[in-house]
């Protein structure tokens, strides 16, 4: 199977851009099952690498040694990775996915195979906003906005901004696209007097490195927040790079939330800010766990320290 790398060189030789920014998703041990399930329900999808866990990973997380650590996969042309992780992290509707569809055919589709066995949080018909739309969270408990009609970015990540974030959506924005090239808003509506808390977002629509996503403040403020089980991979080409995303993201953020690459910001989103190599480096047969041990050691990652760990 093509790795990782790999993929990235041919995408270069093509002059195709890479997904810079990429959602990760935290399962108990249900992560092969929920990807083979996606990847059902959408077209255009397929798996791109599998790692597991060595001994030295498999102590660390209490997982079973050389079972499935994660996986990366695409669907409609959105990345997104998977890990089993363990019973630690919940997903909740604050992350969701604006799934764009061209046709009545593909939302009722995608719908009814979405909704199996899940919690429909607003059933699909006609709104004033969109011709056809609605949200499901599936039987994983990851949550799907179908709309129609779509966009040209088949798959929008949502922030949902409630619990101890609520009404902050339009200060995250902000601070997102001030640290992100490419970036800027595209659409940003408020609530009026009449309807909603009045000056927050209803529907903001912006990208982050020339990636689409979209934040709303919750109509109604919901005892739920942002928590590690959904985070944003950004993934870089150099050490300097690491740094910067590192020093802004955690700028007034948790700061006991990091570890391993992985931090929280001051909205309580989670990020993983890692070199392009990582997932090459810990799927080495022989020294990955080396590379693993390493990991396990850092807050922010180190290119070279983790270089240095598969040559010793």
């Amino acid at each position: 199977m093509e790795t990782q790398i790999g993929i990235e060189k041919e995408r270069r030789k093509k002059g195709q851009s890479i997904q810079r920014i990429t959602p990760f998703l935290w399962f108990d041990n249900q992560a092969e099952e929920a990807v083979n399930f996606y990847l059902s329900a959408f077209n255009n999808s397929g798996i791109k690498t599998t790692t597991r866990y060595s001994n030295e990973g498999a102590k660390a997380s209490g997982m079973p040694a050389n079972s499935v650590m994660t996986m990366s996969f695409q669907i409609e042309g959105q990345d997104f990775m998977a890990i089993n992780g363990g019973p630690f992290f919940q997903i909740t509707p604050t992350i969701s996915f604006f799934v764009n569809c061209e046709s009545v055919q593909e939302i009722d589709r995608l719908w009814g195979k979405l909704s199996q066995n899940g919690t429909v949080m607003m059933e699909l018909g006609g709104y004033p906003f969109a011709e056809k739309y609605g949200w499901i969270q599936d039987k994983f408990g990851v949550s799907w906005q179908l709309i129609l009609p779509g966009r040209e970015q088949k798959i929008v990540p949502c922030f949902m901004f409630t619990g101890d974030q609520y009404k902050r959506a339009e200060e995250a924005i902000n601070f997102y696209t001030s640290i992100f090239k490419d970036s800027g808003i595209i659409q940003l509506e408020r609530y009026g007097k009449e309807v909603g808390p009045e000056g927050a977002v209803v529907h903001c629509k912006f990208t982050l490195n020339g990636q689409e996503f979209v934040a709303m403040d919750s109509h109604e403020n919901m005892p739920m927040n942002f928590n590690p089980a959904i985070s944003m991979v950004v993934n870089c080409e150099t050490q300097d790079e690491i740094d910067f995303y590192w020093e802004k993201l955690t700028e007034g953020g948790f700061e006991g939330a990091q570890q391993c690459g992985w931090l929280q910001d001051k909205f309580g989103v989670s990020w993983q800010i890692v070199p392009n190599v990582l997932g090459e480096l810990l799927s080495q047969p022989d020294k990955g766990g080396n590379v693993m041990q390493a990991m396990l050691q850092m807050k922010k990652l180190d290119i070279k320290t983790l270089q240095d760990a598969l040559n010793n």
